[in-house]
């Protein structure tokens, strides 16, 4: 998705793409969106992305939002879509060509710090699950590159995990949380995924007006659907594996084996959560033409 940290802190992470970056690989990302995909559809539209616009995908993965930002412009928009990973683009490019979509769509390789397009390329950016990636210092790097590619009166849309609402049943209610709290004492991705709810900040520091923000709960419920198990399985071993090697409770043991027979996901009773923040600013510097683009 983007340059971040050490390599040796996502590795941790697992299912890493060339980049290094922890849960950046395309089986992992096409899971976790097949897990949550009618309320991330439901973030996309709540940012308010118009007809005939051009739009950019700003750290696209494997592509999985694209079909939706193509329906969204429809044949008058185009859109575009930047991924640092090589592999990731690749597939994203491979997934355009198999489908019909109603506008152009064009994928290439490129770092978010620094885009490969003009200033004012763009009505709008849609920039999903990607900040995380990032340190401080980068993010608002990254953020002003995404202001500089969108023209004035045009919309910066983030959205991204946050980790303060990830929560499991049955379990010890703040296992989650006293994991975060460990992790996130010290710079780094767990740091990175507790910044979330502050997007509105950053936002306005990066000089976007109008900036709105909101959070969503992501809920699962025993019988978890084929997609949620796979994905929070697999996601919450990691985790596990982390709060071992940082000396936490025993209970996470009991998410080590994604197909374990005592899987707490797996309880009549199981559930697991996730939080999402989307928050959306608006270019400065709008003339009354630029308005109704």
């Amino acid at each position: 998705m983007l340059s971040a940290g050490p390599a040796e802190d996502h590795e941790a992470w697992g299912f890493t793409s060339s980049t290094g970056l922890g849960f950046t690989h395309h089986t992992i990302v096409d899971a976790h969106f097949r897990a949550c995909a009618l309320p991330y559809q439901e973030l996309l539209e709540q940012a308010r992305i118009q007809r005939g616009w051009r739009v950019l995908d700003a750290g696209c993965g494997p592509g999985e939002f694209l079909p939706w930002l193509a329906e969204l412009v429809g044949p008058e928009g185009r859109v575009s879509a930047v991924d640092l990973a090589e592999e990731n683009a690749a597939l994203a490019a491979e997934r355009v060509a198999r489908w019909k979509s109603p506008c152009p769509v064009d994928v290439r390789q490129g770092d978010l710090l620094h885009l490969p397009y003009a200033d004012d390329s763009f009505d709008a950016v849609w920039c999903a699950n990607t900040v995380q990636y990032l340190d401080d210092e980068q993010l608002a790097l990254a953020l002003r590159e995404l202001v500089r590619v969108v023209r004035p009166g045009g919309i910066v849309a983030v959205k991204d995990l946050d980790a303060h609402l990830i929560t499991a049943r049955p379990a010890d209610p703040y296992l989650f949380a006293d994991f975060f709290r460990t992790a996130g004492q010290t710079p780094g991705y767990a740091a990175q995924l507790l910044r979330s709810r502050d997007l509105y900040r950053w936002l306005r520091e990066a000089g976007l007006a109008g900036v709105r923000q909101q959070s969503m709960v992501i809920e699962h419920y025993a019988p978890l659907s084929e997609p949620a198990r796979e994905f929070y399985g697999l996601s919450c071993a990691r985790l596990a594996e982390q709060a071992g090697q940082l000396g936490l409770s025993e209970e996470w043991r009991r998410f080590l084996d994604p197909t374990g027979p005592d899987h707490p996901l797996d309880a009549p009773d199981g559930y697991i959560s996730e939080g999402n923040v989307l928050a959306v600013g608006t270019v400065p510097g709008a003339t009354a033409v630029d308005r109704f683009r």
